[in-house]
This record gives structure tokens, C-alpha cells and sequence, in this order.
């Protein structure tokens, strides 16, 4: 079965206290759907149309656990929370294998 990813690219971060608690309720959502955070904040080197502003790359056991997860109750509370203090591009992905 192939994995899911949740990969989040921070366009700007308008409100970095939204962003703050956004974070504080989204970590404990995203582990108790399955999620494991492989890269958060780092280094980047964006090319062609890239940001070079804040990507989290998030790995679940399947495509369909990473549609819940954001779909849960427990993650949309963090995102009413996060609001309008970001402006980012999030996108589900499947895996290879």
C-alpha cells in the first residue's frame, strides 16, 4: 500500500502567534492519526517557482489515513485556529510504494 504525505509550503506567515497555536493543537492531531513529521523548518533551497519560507513534510502509513487525518475533528480544530494567519499551499500526495 502506498504512503501519504501531507506536504505544507508557508507562502507567508502573517500571524505567527495563529501559527504558534495553530502548531500546539495540530502536533497531538497529527500523531494520533499516524502522521510522522520528516522535515519541519529547515534548510531550503527552492528552485524554478520555489519558496524558500517554512515546509513541513508529514508521512502517514496510506494515502486514505493522510485524507482522514486532515479531514478529523481534532485537526480542523487547529485549523480554525490557524485562520487566516498563514497563507500556504497544502496538498495530500501518494507515495511510490
Amino acid at each position: 500500500m502506498a504512503k501519504g504525505y501531507w506536504v505544507s509550503v508557508y507562502r507567508t506567515i502573517v500571524d505567527p502567534e495563529k501559527l504558534a497555536a495553530y502548531n500546539e493543537l495540530a502536533r497531538p492531531a497529527v500523531r494520533a492519526a499516524g502522521g510522522r513529521v520528516l522535515a519541519r523548518g529547515g534548510r531550503v533551497a527552492a528552485h524554478d517557482a520555489g519558496i524558500a519560507e517554512r515546509v513541513v513534510l508529514i508521512e502517514f502509513d496510506s494515502f486514505e489515513q493522510a485524507v482522514a487525518a486532515r479531514a478529523s475533528a481534532a485537526y480542523q480544530e487547529a485549523l480554525a485556529v490557524l485562520a487566516d494567519g498563514v497563507e500556504r499551499d497544502f496538498r495530500i500526495i501518494e507515495g511510490l510504494d
